[in-house]
């Protein structure tokens, strides 16, 4: 999603900087992702879970229902509620695309309600109705569960927070504009150097969002003459290098390291690694699919 299907804004702001269309980067998009995520998720662990061998954190594993919960959530409410920042997000991501006005009221709301962290806070405060008051739940032992679930997040958001400030910092250096005005003397297919100069920026600066936006402008003027598919692809060529080798300037590595529960040389072995096979992954089928489409 991250790199290669709108409506994630990575994806969409390629697409507006080399004026691509909507409808065949996303079919193109899911068409590549597909293969991407078989490789680079099943077959990937089977080699992955050799290199690092951990137990599961407590917190991952299933817990046995405790005999005081006498009654449980119904299945519709809870894939609802696990759903709903999903579908507040997505609506934001459709209607900033259908309405397109920054100033129109129904835009605005949703800009507001479509936020991750407004999202997120509205599973939660939903979650307690549908979820915490159907199982039997007082109010003092939903006020205690929401008090238990703060500690275990503390230490993940510092070290979350420690490392976006630490690419915040590289970026405000003009690292990605350095890497940017150095790949202006590359002599390579469009297709593989809008990869590249991704890959570039996202090693630098650790930010697939930075990378993406990045890359786009500068092989924007590339496309004037692409057909409209391939004007799809470089999108995703683009998003494709965007992923590449998540490392510690990414807050995301850190992310998965702490929830997780692994080591920085197991994160790399991991995730780092099915980050980067992702890219190399998605990038060769971008390739492939520009020689028949």
């Amino acid at each position: 999603m991250h790199g290669l299907v709108p409506p994630h804004p990575g994806p969409l702001v390629a697409i507006d900087a080399v004026g691509a269309n909507l409808g065949v980067t996303l079919a193109l998009g899911v068409l590549v992702a597909i293969p991407t995520v078989v490789i680079a998720g099943p077959v990937f662990s089977r080699f992955a879970a050799r290199w690092v061998d951990v137990p599961a954190p407590e917190r991952m594993i299933p817990q046995r229902p405790s005999q005081e919960l006498e009654r449980r959530p119904g299945f519709g409410a809870t894939l609802a509620t696990i759903l709903l920042p999903v579908v507040l997000m997505l609506s934001k991501a459709l209607v900033d695309i259908v309405v397109d006005d920054p100033t129109h009221t129904v835009q605005r709301v949703f800009d507001v309600v479509g936020s991750p962290l407004i999202a997120l806070l509205a599973a939660v405060l939903v979650g307690i109705f549908t979820l915490a008051r159907p199982a039997g739940f007082a109010k003092e032992r939903i006020s205690g569960l929401v008090e238990k679930g703060l500690a275990p997040i503390a230490g993940i958001l510092l070290i979350v927070g420690a490392g976006g400030g630490f690419k915040q910092t590289l970026i405000d250096c003009g690292v990605g504009r350095t890497v940017l005005e150095i790949s202006e003397d590359w002599s390579i297919p469009a297709l593989l150097l809008a990869w590249l100069i991704a890959v570039a920026i996202r090693l630098a600066t650790g930010s697939a969002t930075v990378a993406t936006v990045s890359a786009a402008g500068l092989v924007a003027p590339l496309a004037a003459d692409m057909s409209t598919t391939h004007t799809a692809l470089l999108v995703l060529a683009i998003g494709a290098g965007s992923l590449f080798f998540s490392h510690v300037n990414d807050a995301g590595f850190w992310l998965v390291k702490e929830y997780f529960g692994v080591g920085v040389g197991q994160n790399l072995k991991t995730w780092s690694v099915m980050e980067t096979l992702i890219s190399v992954v998605a990038g060769g089928l971008v390739l492939l699919l520009s020689l028949v489409l």
